[in-house]
């Protein structure tokens, strides 16, 4: 059975997000080139050039090839596209950053600079030092690369930024949902596959404020050692409870933008370039943090941290709370949704009477084929309504906590259903109407922008007018 669903996402996905193919962002690998090599090993060698331009952008004949290497390196085939569909790509790409010129959209400076060192960092680390990267974009200097990189990554920012704009002004009516529902055929109806939608209540263990002030005297006295001369990298290596920092020995690289916790953010940018912080608290544990180098709104910085130690006898008192809370719940004194909302510890749920959100869908149902393992492991054998027996969890940093999870409604597989799954229709709904919405664009800016394609590349046929036929 044909999928509406799977036609209309994977249109969206080739349409909106693939921006930037030739963009050197990432690192082609022998085997890559090989392949390129093997494929256009037939074909006459010629001199490159300009076969194109959109605005003020020009598009080179060798922008085709290195396309074609950018989309080897993820592991994708390109048997099957062609140098005329690859140019029409890069067409797209360019009318998007000439756009975005033309209607101001704002790309400063100090964001292209930060994507840039990110993107360093990881070209570096892929190849082992900066001279490497320069001989491998063929730069004389490495001044040389930097004004290209840069140039190159801020082409590709007005792209995603054009491409933004335009979807984000996409409305949907709930008339337009089911006028969309009601012109897809029976037989190519979208089938959703069997979903949970999942609820839990936390009890995390108390925590003594002896343990509590056993860790702040142990970070001042690492902040201590650390101004008289030791190392905050080493200190963070031999002592960081931080699983995604440790080994680099606590380095983290933010702006305000960056998704860490309120607290952690306030406690950064209050300190000034080489300041060390005194221990705070989060809901992860005590921190102290030295920031290394300020550069306009990024920080880069290192932490160190600690979270006090659990007795066992605090743990015996969380498992006890939450089995004296199953019991109140299957005695019917009080439902899941309100025991969670007046004594879950996790803010995240609490206030949705315990309910998870999925993160890649924000709504509450989970596919059974896409759930994570350790929930899976939790919930599986859970019949609609049935809670589990108090479980413990403990994240990467040791932190445990314990906690009863049930099953409030189970979903079987079934063929999409106005009423049942109108979140996923208007979902589906709503991609359709972008994807015209970026084709009428294309239109329209394509005959008010000068476009100029040369040569035997004028014999292809494309999807967009670009030949303004």
């Amino acid at each position: 059975m044909k999928s509406i669903m799977n036609k209309i996402a994977l249109t969206f996905f080739l349409i909106l997000f693939s921006s930037g193919i030739a963009s050197a962002q990432e690192i082609i690998k022998e085997s890559v080139q090989d392949t390129l090599k093997t494929q256009t090993s037939n074909q006459k060698q010629k001199i490159d050039g300009v076969i194109a331009k959109v605005g003020d952008y020009i598009i080179l004949d060798s922008d085709i090839d290195k396309a074609y290497m950018e989309i080897s390196s993820q592991g994708n085939s390109i048997k099957d596209i062609t140098r005329c569909q690859m140019l029409g790509k890069l067409l797209e790409d360019k009318l998007y950053a000439h756009q975005a010129i033309q209607d101001s959209l704002k790309v400063t400076d100090a964001e292209i600079k930060s994507m840039m060192d990110e993107r360093l960092s990881y070209m570096i680390e892929g190849l082992g030092s900066m001279d490497k990267v320069v001989k491998y974009y063929k730069k004389n200097s490495e001044e040389d690369f930097r004004s290209y990189f840069f140039d190159v990554l801020k082409e590709q920012k007005l792209t995603s930024e054009m491409q933004k704009k335009i979807v984000d002004e996409v409305e949907i009516t709930p008339e337009e949902v089911r006028n969309f529902f009601k012109t897809i055929p029976k037989e190519e109806l979208p089938v959703f596959g069997a979903e949970m939608e999942v609820a839990q209540i936390v009890v995390e263990p108390k925590v003594s404020e002896a343990e509590k002030q056993k860790v702040i005297d142990k970070l001042n006295q690492f902040k201590k050692e650390i101004q008289e001369g030791s190392s905050f990298a080493t200190k963070a290596v031999l002592y960081s409870q931080d699983p995604g920092s440790r080994a680099s020995g606590g380095f983290y690289k933010m702006n305000r933008k960056t998704p860490f916790v309120k607290e952690f953010k306030d406690v950064a940018f209050s300190l000034a370039e080489g300041e060390i912080s005194a221990p705070f608290e989060t809901d992860f544990g005590f921190h102290i943090i030295y920031v290394e180098k300020i550069k306009g709104q990024d920080l880069e910085l290192r932490h160190i941290l600690l979270t006090p130690t659990v007795t066992e006898e605090a743990l015996k008192e969380a498992k006890e709370k939450i089995a004296l809370i199953r019991k109140r719940i299957e005695d019917k004194e009080i439902t899941f949704a309100d025991a969670a909302r007046s004594m879950s510890d996790e803010k995240e749920t609490r206030t949705n009477g315990g309910a998870l959100i999925n993160p890649k869908t924000q709504d509450t149902r989970f596919e059974l084929t896409k759930l994570d393992p350790s929930l899976n492991s939790q919930v599986s054998n859970l019949k609609e309504g049935e809670i589990s027996q108090p479980l413990m969890d403990e994240d990467q940093s040791g932190k445990k906590k314990y906690k009863i999870i049930t099953v409030t409604n189970r979903i079987n597989e079934h063929t999409a259903d106005y009423a049942k799954d109108y979140t996923k229709i208007k979902d589906l709904a709503l991609k359709e109407k972008q994807i015209k919405a970026i084709g009428k664009w294309f239109d329209d800016k394509i005959k008010d922008t000068y476009i100029k394609i040369i040569g035997e590349y004028r014999d292809c046929e494309f999807t967009n007018n670009w030949l303004k036929k």
